[in-house]
Parts: C-alpha cells; structure tokens; sequence
C-alpha cells in the first residue's frame, strides 16, 4: 500500500488490524521519511530506528495471532519531556545531556501496553520553556509550512514544536506532547494539527520532567480530532505514583466524536478581544462562531473579568515552581556536572551557568526572586489568589454556558529569530492558553483556515473540568465545518 505515513491513526490501526499491511512496513516508511526530513526539519533528537523494529516485528506477531492492543503497530514520536527506559531523555537541555532512565514513565507505558511503536525521541523548547522551540539546546525546529512567497524558515511554536512538526510531516502517526501553558495547542495552531490538553490530573505525571508542576499535563497532537481522542485515551490513566493523578476511569472519548452538538451552549468571553489582534484571528473567530450556531448551538457572550491577569499571573507562578522544580539539578545530586571547579559554590554556579540555557536561566532568575523573602508576599502569594480568581471565573459561567470558543493563538506562525530578542512579546504567544492551565481546565485547538500568507491557523475549545466528552464533541463539529484540509508543501 502507497502512502502508509499519509494514514490518520485511526486509519493505521484499522489497516493493521485488517492486515491491509504491516507494522514494519509503516514503521520503516516513517524512519524512511525521517532519514530524509530530520536533517532540515529537527524535529526528532534521537531516532530509535532498531527499536522501533524490533516493536514493530512484536505487533506483527501479535496482530497474527489475532491479539493485540487499541494501537497496536502504530508508530508514533515522543516529546523528549517523558522518560524511556533505555533511551536517552533530555528535556531538550544540555543539562541532561546523556541521561538514560532506567525506568519509564506512566504515559509511554500506558502506550506500549496498547501496543503503540516508538520512532524516537521529539524535539522541544528547553524544560519545556519556551513558545517557538528555539531555546532547545539541539537547535530550533522549522516548521513545515513556508509563508506565501517566502522561504524564511518559520517556528512550529513550542514547547511542542518537534511533536507538532513531526505529525505534520508525516514523520509519525500522532506524538506525545505536554502542555505548561499552551504548550500542546499553540504548536497545533501553527501546524495545522490538531492537539489537547486534558483536564489537570487526567494524564500521570510520572516520568515527565517537571516544569511546573500545577500546571504541567500530559496531551497528544494528532492530524484529526478523532486520532487525538484515540491517543488521549490510552494515555490517560489513574497513577499511585503521581499524588495528583485523578482516580476516576477514562472514557471513550472516540465515542463523541462527530456526535450532534445541536442544543449546546457555547460561550465566547468578551476579555479575549485584545489589542493588536489581526483582524484575520477576528474573522475566524466570528466563523467559528457562526459554524457552531448553523450546527444547532447556542452563542452566549460571557465574561471572565481576570483573564487579563492569567499571563502576569502564569509568568509568576510557573517560574516559582521552576526554580524548585529544577533546584535539584546542581552539577551534585543530577544533570551535567562541571569539570574544572574549584569549590562547591563554584561547581553549582559553573554546572548550572554551563547546563541550563539562557530562557532556563532567565525564568528560574524570576522564580527565585518571586519567592525569596519579601516578595513572597508581594508576587508569589498575591498570584496564587489571582490564579483561584480565574479559576471562580469559569466556574461563574458554567451554568451559562457548556463550552467556551475563543482563538487559540494571537498571530500564524512566525519566523525563527523574529522575538527571540524580546521575551515579552514571546510571553504573549500563551495569551489564550495559559488560563486554561491555570484552572486546571481542558483544552483543544483545532485547525479551521489559514491566513493571507496561507498558513493554518486554529480555534480553541475550552470545556468544564472533566468534561472532554463536550470538548470533542465541538471540536469535531468545528473540524466538520471548518474542512481544514491543508497540508504544507513538500520543500524538504
């Protein structure tokens, strides 16, 4: 069969289970178009091209014996944020440089019990800092998608940007990807993918290298929303060794899928109109708007009043946690250990220095400040009573509302280098994400047109805590609506 890497997920499964074809042959037609992508693209940092054979020949065993698992065969990519047992894990930092866990973690488990094979290693912004994938310490990842009568190199957004790369180049089915705050559905937006953040607790965190802990979760990007349901669900699981994993089942998400949204009130919050917003994201929106209401649903305009607060509130909080979080990575206890110092102070301050990054340094540099004493108060304190505030704003308009519309970035992607030299125009890339992280809420971008310049641009559902049944539901009658069939140009 030609085009096996063009398959959806769904589409795979369905054709391995159907023996239409084989693991190894789909497997070796991904590490085929890697070979020859990777090398412009960056977006795998590792290829477990013996591996993935190796899993590929078990699924074909397995599918033969008429056994076998939801996603048995299916070749997929992993951010390099969740630990493999054996396979080298770095958080896209030189400070974890040759780490090689000796365990795995709870979501690629979950994936290797279901049968799913593993390409390699997804390239991504530094722990997970970052939105345009250039402060990997493995280079930045370019997009797949040129502008209209350009050929600059553009960002595929970040942190996710190799998982959102890879699944747009057909260079794996679906990927693993993680969301701090926006982290999954910004790099979607920009790719025209389709990626989910569940609801806080939905997904382990065991395994994954921390950023921020409260915020951090678990999600997938995919090339449709039923593939990204599919994926969501194995995923997901209930994990004693995460103390914040939630103890409720999982559903079947594929089952609302395409299901009828007619009779569902959708809310669109008047406070994600901001300054400078190009009139192209307005005009999407009000389509989207307009898609929903002629597929039977409601349009409520709400308002959730601290939403100007989230990005302030978010460059507090996550930076706090970082810096506690990323403390333990001092040249000592783990990570790179510098090899000419002359005192502990100097071999802490020279493995770190030499370690972490600049935007790494530069976010712990805020973190530890927002917590030292006399600003605890003052920053950290006062943030944590804003972040409860957005959280009571969302549960203000439950009862209004079922699910939320809004845009899920503020522009199309852009250049690499284009903010790099301005970190608060970056920070302003997570203006429509960064609330649902902070209220623990799930969230969804799905691809529904493109710009003037031809690239994809996304909306965004946001739903009530636990309920990613409705976001599905009216994600899919987006993706039905919108027929976003784009695919980026073959120049690689």
């Amino acid at each position: 069969m030609s085009n096996l890497t063009q398959l959806t997920l769904k589409g795979a499964v369905d054709g391995l289970k159907a023996r239409a074809f084989s693991s190894e042959e789909i497997t070796r037609a991904f590490l085929s178009n890697i070979e020859a992508a990777n090398p412009t693209l960056n977006a795998y940092v590792e290829v477990t091209a013996g591996k993935a054979i190796d899993m590929a020949k078990a699924s074909d065993a397995r599918l033969a014996a008429g056994q076998g698992g939801v996603l048995e065969g299916a070749p997929l990519g992993i951010k390099d944020l969740f630990c493999t047992d054996g396979v080298q894990t770095t958080a896209g930092s030189n400070m974890l440089r040759g780490f090689v866990p000796p365990y795995e973690s709870t979501v690629t488990a979950n994936l290797w019990r279901d049968g799913a094979v593993m390409l390699g290693k997804l390239n991504m912004d530094e722990f997970a800092m970052g939105s345009s994938n250039e402060t990997s310490a493995f280079g930045p990842v370019v997009n797949p998608w040129k502008s209209k009568g350009s050929n600059a190199d553009l960002t595929p957004g970040g942190s996710s940007g190799g998982s959102a790369c890879a699944v747009a180049a057909d260079l794996c089915l679906a990927a693993t990807a993680s969301d701090t705050g926006g982290s999954i559905r910004q790099p979607a937006a920009f790719t025209g993918t389709v990626g989910i953040k569940p609801t806080y607790g939905r997904a382990s965190r065991y395994g994954m290298v921390a950023f921020a802990s409260s915020l951090d979760q678990a999600g997938p990007i995919a090339k449709n929303v039923e593939d990204a349901a599919l994926l969501l669900k194995s995923m997901c699981s209930f994990d004693v060794k995460d103390s914040t994993s939630l103890d409720i089942p999982t559903p079947d998400w594929s089952r609302f899928v395409g299901n009828s949204v007619k009779g569902l009130r959708i809310g669109v919050p008047a406070e994600y109109v901001v300054d400078g917003m190009p009139d192209e994201i307005q005009a999407l929106w009000a389509q989207g708007m307009t898609w929903l209401k002629d597929a039977g649903c409601e349009i409520v305009h709400i308002s959730l009043p601290h939403t100007k607060y989230a990005l302030p509130t978010y460059y507090i909080v996550a930076p706090a946690e970082a810096s506690s979080n990323l403390a333990r990575y001092d040249g000592m206890r783990f990570g790179h250990r510098a090899k000419n110092a002359t005192s502990l102070t100097d071999l802490y301050e020279t493995s770190r220095a030499e370690g972490f990054g600049k935007e790494v340094q530069r976010r712990l540099t805020i973190g530890a400040y927002v917590l030292s004493a006399g600003f605890y108060d003052a920053y950290y304190v006062r943030a944590l009573k804003v972040r409860r505030r957005i959280a009571e704003d969302f549960d203000n308009v439950w009862d209004q509302v079922d699910a939320i519309l809004t845009p899920s970035t503020p522009s199309a992607a852009f250049a690499i280098g284009d903010k790099e030299v301005d970190p608060v125009t970056m920070y302003l890339n997570d203006i429509f994400t960064v609330t649902a992280n902070l209220a623990g809420l799930p969230g969804i971008s799905v691809p529904a047109g493109v710009d003037a310049n031809g690239l994809p641009l996304g909306l965004q559902v946001i739903g009530k805590a636990l309920d990613e049944a409705t976001v599905f539901q009216v994600a899919s009658a987006l993706e039905k609506a919108a027929g976003f069939t784009g695919k980026a140009d073959k120049w690689w």
